[in-house]
């Protein structure tokens, strides 16, 4: 009974390492859900996270037939029986343990034949989303954006969706075009809302601890007493501690009701609670659990899980890397005890790159001392960025070192080649150094799945034939045009002299390419500057052509408008001559009884206008009979010749006999200065 549950416990361990290499999920908490949902059917996990183009591939054998299909092919005999049962075999130990894996089949993804293909529905997603003292449940398809989520929030929460941040990720902040389906997200997603231009009430500061605590990871490092290793598993705050029980469960095969446990604070009395307020340490707790015995032997057992616990809260990783027989390398090499057993390089499943680097580093001087190369502390896409796409002067070449605990040869490369001063030297100067432990394999799986998005499927099929005992490794890879190449692989088992000559030969390389490169881009710039300069001269006459056409413009505009003014002045002028004439009164006759006054008058042209006047007309009546002939007195005045008197200086109601202007007079026009 007790190897069934050890046989069942070890393929659900191999289950979920296949699911978070095919998948990319890091997080064994996430993976391990995920797998429970769908009863731990790898195939039908996979199709949940990952959806094909054209239809979700269904299996046509039951999940033991699928879990069986992992350890190889079947041989005819096994076949047959598998035909005739619908049962599949047991897998074969010594095929799995021998066979090296297919070429073309992955180490990770297990092919599962017969398949159909059937209409693939959009998958939705589930999101928890906190603000203040609100929670708000939303469900959209994965083909939806961040802004989406946001105009939907800005209507339950009256926040304007300009003034919100949505925190959450595991990415980071995410742009509002960002479509979900390209965030590789769970069914069920906790996100929070951030509103920092709107001042919280009172009444909510005192739950912003509580909203941040619920937020953040809380790592557990569980030991397992009976398998004597250790689980680190990264679970939000907003998880319970029933559900914390029940993955475990899942890893160690311990019934919730069966599990014992050490280490949870006093106050979290009630398995509801979450993490967040549960009491334990932040960012990492010791916890140790065990088979609850039965009640004639329950004492021992529960002095003896305590011990454990003790051990683990005090020691950390003691049964990390303990060997079947649970006697560590340090024991048989007579290095120590197990007691005084190094902490691992990197956490083995440490969500952001840049962390695990930051422990790897300190790991890293603590043992070896801190004359040792400079480690980039970032994801290898950044790494790759800082070395391959700058200027062509500013290129290096990117050294990746996979260090494994495992390996007998570590300890020697780390101390008398990473450590030496030249090495360190070298490699500062001319290389970008990103480091990865691979000593678990959670780690190693996460590494080459990196390797595949970033450089492709043969440098991870390279690293994955390396043996334990050859590493450790250092790539060299050299960025390209189109691709990167991978130009040297150095393993543990070398020398100084050694080491050098192939850095060296590596750099021979890259500066002939390097040279090339930069006579490229210097090319590429000087026409970049000639084209700058010509869309530059190009621009300025543009420029001016395009004011010298706005001045003609405004220069037509003008006249046009002068011409308009001047036409509706000689318009007006001409409608109040119009005006004038046909109000004159009429000529007298010149037998008329009354008193006739003949007057002849000379215009600027030397022109003669004759008229004769009634000598009881007023002298507005002249004036209006000379405007209406174009000469008005505000332009033109009116002169006698002799004596020389103005007329338009005399009252207007005057009368000619009055002005003298009587039986005759010859007058002249004058344009007035």
């Amino acid at each position: 009974m007790a190897s069934d549950s050890g046989d069942n416990n070890m393929d659900r361990e191999m289950i979920l390492a296949d699911f978070q290499a095919c998948t990319g999920i890091d997080n064994i908490a996430e993976a391990i859900t995920l797998l429970e949902l769908n009863n731990w059917d790898l195939v039908a996990a996979i199709n949940g996270v990952i959806p094909q183009e054209n239809g979700i591939l269904q299996s046509n054998f039951s999940s033991e037939a699928s879990q069986a299909n992992l350890y190889g092919p079947l041989n005819q005999s096994e076949a047959a029986d598998a035909a005739a049962g619908g049962v599949a075999p047991p897998p074969s130990s010594s095929s799995s343990s021998s066979s090296p894996p297919s070429s073309s089949t992955s180490a990770f993804c297990p092919i599962v034949p017969s398949r159909h293909i059937v209409e693939r529905q959009p998958r939705m997603l589930n999101f928890m989303v906190e603000y203040r003292q609100r929670s708000v449940e939303l469900v959209l398809e994965e083909g939806s954006t961040v802004g989406e989520i946001k105009q939907i929030l800005e209507t339950e929460l009256g926040v304007p969706a300009s003034k919100m941040q949505l925190k959450g990720w595991k990415s980071g902040d995410v742009p509002d075009i960002t479509v979900l389906r390209s965030l590789h997200l769970p069914k069920n997603n906790s996100l929070y809302v951030l509103t920092p231009d709107i001042t919280p009430t009172a009444s909510t500061s005192k739950n912003s601890a509580l909203q941040e605590s619920l937020n953040q990871n809380f790592l557990l490092v569980i030991s397992h007493h009976e398998a004597q290793r250790d689980y680190s598993l990264n679970f939000p705050g907003s998880r319970t501690i029933q559900e914390v029980k029940r993955n475990v469960s899942d890893l160690t095969n311990i019934p919730v009701r069966h599990q014992q446990w050490e280490g949870w604070p006093v106050s979290a009395s009630d398995d509801s609670m979450t993490l967040a307020v549960s009491g334990i340490s932040y960012p990492c707790h010791h916890l140790s659990v065990c088979r609850r015995s039965s009640p004639a032997n329950a004492q021992e057992p529960t002095e003896e899980c305590a011990d454990v616990h003790m051990i683990s809260d005090s020691e950390g990783d003691d049964f990390e890397d303990a060997s079947e027989f649970g006697v560590d390398d340090s024991e048989m090499f007579g290095m120590g005890s197990s007691t005084c057993r190094k902490s691992p390089m990197m956490p083995e499943n440490s969500e952001n790159e840049g962390d695990a680097l930051l422990h790897f580093t300190a790991e890293f001087s603590s043992r070896y001392g801190d004359t040792h190369p400079m480690f980039f502390i970032g994801s290898l896409e950044a790494a790759s960025q800082e070395a391959f796409y700058g200027k062509a002067r500013d290129r290096k070449l990117l050294a990746i070192y996979l260090h494994n605990d495992d390996s007998v040869l570590s300890n020697v490369f780390c101390s008398q080649m990473m450590c030496a001063d030249s090495i360190v030297s070298y490699l500062s100067q001319n290389f970008i150094t990103w480091a990865w432990d691979v000593t678990k394999e959670a780690n190693k799986a996460r590494l080459l799945t990196i390797c595949t998005r970033h450089f492709g499927s043969v440098v991870a099929q390279t690293i994955r034939t390396y043996k334990t005992d050859q590493f450790p490794l250092l790539l060299i890879v050299m960025g390209k045009r189109t691709s990167n190449e991978v130009l040297n692989v150095i393993q543990g088992n070398t020398t100084v002299d050694e080491l050098m000559m192939r850095l060296m030969g590596a750099m021979e390389i890259f500066t002939a390419q390097q040279q090339e490169d930069i006579k490229d881009e210097d090319e590429r710039e000087a026409r970049e500057m000639v084209k700058r300069e010509q869309d530059e001269a190009y621009r300025l006459s543009l420029e001016a052509d395009r004011k010298k056409r706005e001045a003609q413009e405004r220069e037509e505009a003008e006249q046009v408008r002068l011409q308009q003014m001047r036409k509706e002045q000689e318009e007006e002028k001409e409608a109040i001559r119009l005006s004038l004439e046909q109000a004159l009164p009429p000529e007298p006759d010149e037998e008329a009884g009354e008193q006739i006054s003949k007057l002849r008058i000379r215009t600027p042209s030397g022109e003669f206008l004759e008229r004769r006047f009634l000598g009881s007309c007023k002298l507005q009546v002249l004036f209006d009979f000379v405007a209406s002939k174009g000469y008005p007195s505000d332009e033109f005045k009116l002169l006698t010749t002799f004596p020389r008197k103005n007329i338009t200086q005399l009252d207007p109601g005057s009368t000619l006999l009055e002005a003298k202007l009587f039986p005759q007079e010859t007058l002249f026009l004058e344009a007035k200065e």
